[in-house]
Order: C-alpha cells, then structure tokens, then sequence
C-alpha cells in the first residue's frame, strides 16, 4: 500500500482523540488517505451510502478504526453490523477504545474484529501504539485495494 494512499475511516465522536490520530498519522511515511464519522449512525451510512452518503465518491476504507463509546449507535453496533454484512465484512477493523472492560474485549472478537487497541493515556504510548498501527495494517499487512462483490 505505500505506492499509493491508503484509505482509512476513523470512526471517533471525540475531536481532541481524532485530532492527535490525525497528527500522528499524517506524520508517517505512508500517505494516508483519512475520513472520519462521528458517530454511529454516520458511519454505517457511510459504509453503505446511504443517507447523506448516497452517490458519494470516497474510495471504500482499507481499515476501519473504531471507537466503542459513540453517541447512538455504540461502535459494538457498528462492528456487529459490518461484519454480518457481506459487502463490508472484508474490511478489516481495528477497535481503538477507552474500553479494558473484559466483556467488552470478549464480544469485539465474537463479532469479528480484527485488533483491539485500549487508548493509552500516556501521550508517548500513545504516538507508539499510533505508529505500530500504521506500520502493521500499511506497511506489513497487505491489505486488497478495493472490495469487489
């Protein structure tokens, strides 16, 4: 993928969170490509285009990374759905979360996700864990450049 943008959707309601993903990940050597929903809702729309997406022309993401605590529609709904929907099952999804709730961890792989990340609070961890994300899913991981049906 490091030939070309990789598409990635963040799916955070939080703009200090999504603000310091985005610093970091437009300080790595992959050009990546970023969209970003605020909630859950939003992001099933987007995935699907449907709502305010319908005839949109942003490429399908890579890599999801998904926060669990969103307004309405929880990212554990959101989750449950991509990966019981053919089209979008593909997608890998990594969860990037508050969340070290054992059940919480449990259901995530029970539905299907990819990774699971506990935001760290250290802001040097943080940078870390942000860089090992992309250097994995966009320089280790090959990842398919679109998901046909």
């Amino acid at each position: 993928m490091t030939a070309k943008t990789a598409p990635l959707l963040i799916v955070e309601d939080s703009n200090e969170d999504f603000e310091v993903l985005q610093r970091f990940l437009h300080q790595s050597p992959t050009p990546i490509s970023i969209q970003r929903c605020i909630s859950g809702e939003q992001a099933l729309a987007f995935l699907s285009c449907t709502g305010d997406y319908i005839g949109q022309s942003a490429p399908r993401p890579s890599l999801i990374v998904l926060d669990l605590n969103l307004p309405g529609t929880d990212g554990r709904e959101v989750l449950r759905q991509i990966k019981q929907d053919d089209n979008l099952k593909k997608i890998p999804v990594v969860v990037f979360t508050t969340s070290n709730n054992p059940k919480d961890i449990a259901d995530c792989y029970r539905y299907g996700v990819n990774s699971y990340i506990i935001k760290p609070i250290n802001f040097a961890q943080l940078k870390r864990d942000v860089q090992m994300l992309v250097d994995y899913w966009f320089e280790v991981t090959t990842l398919p450049d679109r998901f046909e049906d």
